[in-house]
């Protein structure tokens, strides 16, 4: 079980995300190398449903450099995982194999429950939760996001998916700047459609974690409850970006998805019930896990 796994070896990680790709590299727990560069691949797949030749080969490039650094480091094994983009884009196949070749390791495209499991498996560990308590963990990224719940000791029991992220919701509804009230409304209109069905296990804790995440809380300084998500809400429909930028210290970048991103975990946090607690680890922090756990039964 993955609960039994420790991170004993160095090994690393390459995840090609929606936004950004991103390379960890862990040893004993420890932080070895930690490096990202943001592709938006998301926006690209939005636009044209594919991913341009030249951004393939980019993305190519620029994971073998993070492969090469990964090893550089210690790592062994190392490994390439493709979240939404790879799901997502008509040549997401295509991705994967150009990856590969440049990587000259393994490399393959998560399914949105895959990807759900890694998240769930890194939060809870990071955060430290009794064993047997009923965990939710919202991962919202810029493609999809993932809701799953369960517990430390047993695993998730509840898993889903929606196919949609913090940048392809500012693509289709939230492109403004400021969005302006009307457009979140909408927008938190097309979440709840999305969300229609839902029925999770009423968990006692609910972690968020990814990057709107840890930005929201730099905003409100502690939980993403209702109150504190509504007032986020009013507050990004009608900022522009340079002020929050100014305002907030938070990346252009990120602002400019930022209120996408509050609108998914506004209505997610909705369904659940409960508030959301911003904690780091996830998807990486997951696959280490996973992999170190390879290796030592491999041993």
């Amino acid at each position: 079980m993955w609960r039994r796994h420790h991170v004993d070896v160095p090994v690393g990680v390459v995840d090609v995300g929606s936004n950004t790709v991103r390379v960890l590299v862990s040893d004993h727990g420890r932080t070895l190398l930690s490096e990202r560069a943001m592709l938006r691949l998301g926006a690209d797949i939005e636009l044209h449903g594919e991913i341009p030749a030249e951004k393939l080969e980019t993305t190519a490039d620029l994971v073998g450099r993070f492969v090469a650094d990964a090893r550089k480091a210690g790592a062994d094994p190392i490994e390439v995982l493709i979240a939404s983009p790879g799901r997502q884009a008509a040549n997401g196949a295509d991705l994967a194999a150009e990856i590969a070749g440049r990587a000259g390791c393994p490399t393959r495209i998560l399914s949105a429950v895959e990807e759900g499991h890694l998240a769930f498996v890194g939060a809870v560990t990071n955060a430290g939760v009794p064993a047997g308590r009923t965990v939710g963990v919202v991962d919202v990224g810029g493609g999809s996001a993932q809701v799953v719940v369960g517990t430390r000791k047993n695993g998730p029991v509840w898993t889903r998916s929606i196919d949609i992220g913090s940048q392809r919701l500012t693509s289709r509804m939230l492109s403004q700047d400021p969005p302006g009230s009307a457009a979140v409304g909408a927008a938190r209109a097309e979440v709840d459609r999305h969300l229609a069905g839902f029925d999770p296990p009423q968990p006692r804790t609910t972690l968020a974690i990814g990057g709107s995440a840890r930005a929201l809380k730099r905003i409100v300084g502690g939980r993403l409850g209702r109150a504190e998500l509504d007032s986020l809400l009013v507050l990004l429909a009608d900022t522009p970006t340079g002020e929050l930028v100014e305002r907030h210290g938070i990346a252009a970048d990120r602002v400019r998805t930022l209120p996408g991103g509050a609108v998914i975990l506004s209505e997610i946090q909705r369904v659940l019930g409960t508030p959301l607690r911003v904690q780091r680890g996830g998807l990486r922090e997951g696959a280490l896990l996973s992999l170190a756990g390879e290796r030592a039964l491999a041993a």
